[in-house]
């Protein structure tokens, strides 16, 4: 899927997708954020920065214009890079 150019195409094609919201997220340069998980589903473009998604001891770069999405309950860690990082997330909630 092509980036979208801005947040309301985002949202519009995430909601079209059956998510349930989305939103924009700010991290502060350098965070690290230790192993979680999150009871939603996941679809993310970076807008600005970087960050270091790892999944099952796989690690990924992802810089802007790049996504990623990942599925609720998936345990992964992040970190962002000396910019701090800005992304559109869409989540789509998942029954327990």
């Amino acid at each position: 899927m092509p980036s979208p150019s801005t947040f309301q195409q985002f949202q519009a094609q995430s909601l079209a997708d059956g998510y349930d919201v989305a939103v924009e997220r700010v991290w502060a340069p350098d965070t690290v954020v230790d192993e979680h998980t999150h009871p939603f589903d996941t679809r993310a473009t970076v807008m600005a920065g970087e960050l270091w998604l790892t999944v099952a001891g796989q690690t990924r770069h992802i810089g802007v214009g790049e996504g990623f999405d990942l599925a609720a309950h998936v345990p992964h860690s992040e970190r962002y890079g000396p910019q701090g990082a800005t992304y559109w997330v869409a989540r789509r909630n998942v029954p327990a």
